[in-house]
């Protein structure tokens, strides 16, 4: 697949957006391509960023389970790759990554929490009662709920837009499963 948009540089970007990508490089090292993609919006990153950094109550290894789940259920590959090293930062191994965009993991309460968060993905919210029933009973809760949906949104975002536009990679890339 052909790009659809360029990865602006900052040159290219509103003054707001210079701001984001020079706060970005300094606390994540570089920019990711994904992050300057969003830059074409004037608000948009500024927008992304405030709703992904948003308090949250999902653990941040529940919420990198449901990034790698989603991504994987959305075929995107920019994100698989990105959501591997954050994984690992949150303390996954690689068979527990993999195993994760699998839709599935040996702790029962995260198992759960895969099994709906896939199943919301693929069925657009009409979930099996049975992933639902497994969910609740691993103890998460009506808030959990509304937080994995929010999360799922997050992340859609982003998969939609990588495969929209199939900017470059700029991970090491996960592997094919």
């Amino acid at each position: 697949m052909q790009n659809v948009i360029n990865v602006p540089t900052r040159e290219e970007v509103s003054s707001v957006n210079q701001e984001i990508f020079d706060n970005l490089k300094k606390s994540l090292g570089f920019l990711p391509n994904l992050y300057a993609t969003m830059g074409h919006s004037a608000n948009g990153l500024s927008r992304y960023l405030a709703y992904q950094n948003a308090k949250s109550s999902l653990s941040n290894k529940e919420k990198e389970a449901v990034n790698l789940i989603v991504s994987q259920v959305n075929g995107c590959v920019y994100c698989q790759s990105a959501h591997t090293i954050l994984g690992k930062m949150n303390g996954f191994n690689d068979e527990q990554i993999l195993d994760m965009r699998k839709g599935r993991s040996e702790n029962v309460k995260l198992n759960s929490l895969l099994q709906l968060a896939s199943d919301i993905t693929k069925n657009r919210g009409r979930v099996n009662e049975e992933n639902k029933a497994a969910f609740f009973q691993q103890g998460y809760t009506n808030e959990n709920l509304v937080d994995l949906i929010l999360q799922i949104s997050d992340k859609t975002a982003m998969n939609y837009l990588h495969n929209l536009t199939n900017i470059p990679v700029d991970f090491p890339v996960a592997p094919t499963l």
